[in-house]
């Protein structure tokens, strides 16, 4: 990944070891991980799984929550083709399937 920037995994794992007034090195401890993983995760250069950022976050005794919210769309090219897929016939539609899956085989192939 190595993106250079703080990801958001990266910032809140930084801003739960800032909150707890731990350095790196002692959240690494904690967690029985090396300090490289702590700075890897906190500078964007790796994506932890959501296992290993609730682990590090409860090593520096903080809590994550998770939500999801439903955000509308606005625009979506993928809305573009729905009154042309509903004028088809089921025929027609089957026909489109049938050529999706070929194209997608051929290009799966290299």
């Amino acid at each position: 990944m190595d993106t250079g920037k703080k990801t958001p995994a990266g910032a809140l794992l930084a801003e739960a070891r800032r909150r707890s007034g731990l350095s790196q090195r002692q959240l690494a401890a904690r967690a029985e991980t090396a300090q490289s993983v702590v700075s890897r995760i906190e500078t964007g250069s790796t994506d932890p799984t959501t296992g290993t950022l609730e682990r590090l976050v409860r090593a520096a005794g903080q809590e994550i929550t998770w939500a999801l919210d439903v955000v509308p769309a606005a625009h979506s090219h993928m809305l573009d083709d729905v009154v042309r897929i509903l004028s088809l016939t089921p025929e027609e539609r089957i026909a489109e399937v049938v050529n999706f899956a070929r194209f997608e085989r051929a290009a799966l192939r290299g």
